[in-house]
């Protein structure tokens, strides 16, 4: 029912979008009627991808040139959307101004090749940006810790589509190029049935580190089977954490690492957050927690430390993540929540609809955690 909901209200607000990119934009340029035609003609084929899209990506199965296709539409709604508000705003002015018509004919042309041009421009570097996947390392001190580990954050790669048994096989080189301590992934894994994608996630077994491989839910599990996931996750020797925590490293030497349910799991009654439980027996230890959404942090006791979190791809889209930001407290990078409490954002490894960037690289993050002097 969750998925139906957000499914429904996804494609109506596109819908939305696209009627206001057909009134406010395409019906406004200095162009011919026959080029306005088939501009608008696009739009409604790009529609259609969109709807296209949730059905390759959770019902049918389809080649990868389709799946590109189909989400790329996404992308060009939100991109072309942000150039029509833009726009919008430069044609009120423009509307304003005390000049001349031959004048604010010539500012208008120009403005209409400018902004179809911009918006085409952009399209293709957000594109080109999906490929690349920075290597962020940071630094972070923690308290009472009497050795330095470095930990490896992955987060958000939304393995099926797209994102296949290739991307994961590169992944896995970067990150054991990196000689890990401990390697975590914090949450949406998953983003299709599991038996479309198992030999992808397979691949992760071949991440080399000290102290292993530990993974948390994302929101996007509980839309695929979350036990069939969770089960199958940990037969391939990957740790997940279910509302609980593990101690890394020797007695004394190292620090807890705890794991958390999302928090959509509230909202349909199972599966749900207990920190009570995950913090067990942890006292005045250093702790490192994992949580997927960053808005969690609002119930995180004073006694954690760190917390690694993802959720947010960063925004993924310029100016995506000014909306984002309304729902979460961090959008990316590393904050100090308290006096007691760090949190950091990893902008996700992979990607969600389309296989887009702008303005928020995909990452792999090397924490390096030290001693607090």
């Amino acid at each position: 029912m969750g998925f139906i909901i957000f499914a429904t209200t996804f494609l109506s607000v596109f819908t939305l979008l696209t009627f206001y990119i057909s009134k406010r934009f395409i019906k406004r340029l200095d162009f011919k009627t026959q080029t306005k035609k088939y501009l608008n003609i696009f739009l409604v084929f790009n529609l259609f991808g969109v709807f296209l899209y949730f059905l390759s990506r959770y019902l049918i199965s389809v080649p990868n040139i389709l799946n590109f296709i189909f989400s790329i539409s996404i992308g060009i709604i939100f991109l072309f959307f942000t150039i029509t508000i833009f726009y919008d705003i430069f044609h009120f002015i423009l509307n304003k101004t005390t000049i001349n018509s031959s004048r604010r004919d010539f500012f208008k042309k120009s403005l209409d090749v400018g902004a179809v041009a911009l918006a085409s421009s952009i399209t293709a570097t957000a594109i080109h940006g999906a490929k690349d996947i920075t290597i962020e390392k940071i630094s972070v001190k923690i308290k009472n810790l009497n050795k330095e580990y470095k930990v490896i954050q992955l987060s958000d790669i939304h393995v099926g589509g797209l994102i296949e048994k290739d991307f994961i096989k590169n992944m896995v080189e970067k990150v054991n190029a990196l000689n890990a301590d401990l390697v975590v992934i914090t949450g949406d894994l998953v983003d299709t049935k599991l038996g479309y994608i198992q030999d992808s996630i397979n691949e992760l077994t071949n991440i080399q580190s000290t102290y292993g491989t530990y993974f948390i839910v994302g929101n996007h599990e509980y839309f695929h089977g979350l036990k069939q996931i969770i089960d199958h996750i940990n037969s391939i020797g990957i740790k997940v954490l279910e509302n609980e925590n593990v101690y890394i490293g020797e007695k004394g030497n190292g620090f807890f690492l705890a794991g958390v349910y999302d928090i959509i799991g509230y909202r349909i009654k199972q599966y749900q957050p207990d920190l009570q439980k995950a913090l067990k027996d942890i006292k005045d230890e250093p702790t490192v927690l994992l949580a997927h959404q960053p808005k969690f942090i609002e119930e995180v006791p004073n006694n954690v430390d760190l917390v690694l979190s993802g959720h947010t791809h960063g925004g993924q889209i310029v100016p995506f993540n000014l909306l984002v930001n309304l729902a979460q407290p961090y959008i990316r990078g590393l904050h100090r929540h308290n006096e007691s409490t760090q949190i950091y954002v990893n902008r996700g490894t992979g990607f969600w609809g389309p296989p887009m960037r702008l303005g928020a690289s995909a990452e792999i993050t090397q924490i390096t955690l030290s001693k607090e002097n």
